[in-house]
């Protein structure tokens, strides 16, 4: 037994804790969960918990069910909201077959796995999410538009009538859990609130992000209000992004750094980034993998809808942040499409992907983006070189089809499962008839 699973049984006991959840993804990104006991977590430190995987959304068919999850030590935390007096743990899990080799429909694993060639090239791949979510008043009711519990704009200090204490409750958990929050602030639209992490590995990234998703509903259903991470949930205001900057580190040096460009963006980095763009439209449809989620893209702004990248230029797909002096460990590079609804394990691995195949080709990095590329023609955007991202779901999915890369980083399981699933959602999506049809069309038509 290691040390950190010794410790982990050790602060059980000390703590008292009474339950343990064990939680995984499914393939979507939907968090799953099972609660057991402290007499039986040394059994699933040493063999896991069984479960039926043909169950959960992408992980099996019937006839090759049976699962095991495997609670990941150094996940081990306190859940801080729940009854002090019962106190209960959380750990991720690493989801295996029978025989122990790992689960091909595990998206920890597509991580992890992805981060494995990063790691055989001498890379550590670092992310920062700026995460940003809307609070309505409850109660919702899916069938009209939500309810904002405030009107206010970017950077506004407002006394929320039903959620004052949300934003220093929320950071208060997150840090109890071992989350840094790095900002916090209201955003642009009513009611749209945004909390920035700090830097990490891209896994414990992903894990913190699924943590962060629980924590923001918990507290919000706690003050009576409701919390969504939907892309795009108010038609007259600005989507949830969820901007996330990178960087390479080789040992303790930023590979992305060099003091000598006008950028003080390496080689290395500007071959991630032509990647990148390069694998754009073939990775839209996990880091977008919403219906709704276009509807986001398409709303101008912030929220880019064209491949292209540049120098402090929000519209762009990807954009390269001021350098601050003297700081070249803070070199990064940021994408701005990703949205805070995709499963972000499939997400970071693709990106990861798309940027470590810019190096190994040795890609070359187009001329930047100065101007709102939204403010151009469509001439003046192919004059540039510059293509426009999808525009659909349906889009997404058959640019993703075709791709090779999205289908070795997925694997065969889970590339297959997705576009199966996307693929249902959007024909149930076509079949809609919609508020603004009825409303443009029925006393005309």
């Amino acid at each position: 037994m290691d040390k950190q699973t010794e410790f982990v049984l050790r602060s059980m006991e000390e703590r008292d804790v009474r339950f343990v959840r064990l939680w995984f993804t499914d393939v979507l990104g939907y968090l799953k969960s099972v609660a057991i006991s402290p007499a039986e977590l040394e059994s699933a430190f040493e063999e896991g918990i069984g479960f039926d995987g043909s169950a959960i959304e992408g992980f099996a068919r019937v006839y090759e069910s049976d699962m095991l999850a495997h609670p990941d030590p150094t996940t081990f935390q306190l859940l801080p909201w729940r009854d002090q007096d019962k106190p209960t743990a959380r750990m991720f899990c690493d989801i295996t077959l029978p025989d122990g080799s790992p689960s091909y429909a595990d998206p920890r694993f597509v991580l992890k796995r992805a981060l494995k060639k990063a790691a055989e090239r001498g890379f550590t791949f670092y992310t920062h999410p700026e995460i940003e979510f809307y609070l309505f008043s409850q109660p919702v009711d899916p069938s009209k538009p939500p309810v904002p519990v405030d009107n206010g704009g970017y950077f506004d200090h407002t006394n929320l009538t039903q959620g004052s204490e949300f934003r220093p409750r929320t950071i208060s958990i997150l840090e109890q859990m071992g989350i840094s929050v790095e900002f916090s602030h209201h955003e642009a639209g009513p009611g749209q609130h945004e909390i920035d992490l700090r830097y990490a590995d891209a896994l414990s990234t992903a894990d913190n992000i699924m943590t962060f998703r629980v924590v923001v509903k918990e507290v919000a259903a706690a003050l009576g209000i409701h919390a969504s991470f939907m892309p795009k949930p108010l038609a007259d205001a600005p989507g949830s992004a969820m901007h996330t900057h990178m960087s390479l580190f080789d040992g303790d040096v930023n590979a992305f750094y060099d003091a000598s460009d006008e950028f003080h963006l390496s080689s290395v980095g500007k071959q991630f980034v032509a990647g990148v763009l390069a694998h754009a439209g073939e990775i839209t449809a996990v880091t977008n993998q919403w219906v709704n989620s276009y509807s986001r893209l398409a709303s101008g702004a912030e929220a880019p809808s064209y491949i292209c990248w540049g120098r402090n230029n929000r519209s762009a797909l990807v954009r390269v942040p001021g350098y601050k002096p003297n700081k070249g460990a803070s070199v990064r590079v940021e994408l701005r499409s990703i949205d805070t609804a995709t499963n972000p394990y499939l997400a970071y691995a693709l990106i990861l992907a798309a940027g470590l195949d810019g190096i190994d080709r040795h890609m070359e990095l187009p001329p930047g983006a100065e101007d709102d590329v939204w403010s151009l023609t469509e001439s003046g955007r192919k004059a540039l070189g510059i293509s426009p991202l999808p525009k659909s779901l349906d889009e997404a999915l058959n640019i993703m089809e075709r791709s090779e890369l999205v289908a070795d980083t997925l694997g065969e399981h889970v590339f297959d499962y997705f576009l199966k699933n996307k693929r249902a959602e959007f024909e149930e999506y076509r079949r809609q008839v919609t508020p603004w049809e009825l409303q443009k069309f029925l006393t005309v038509l």
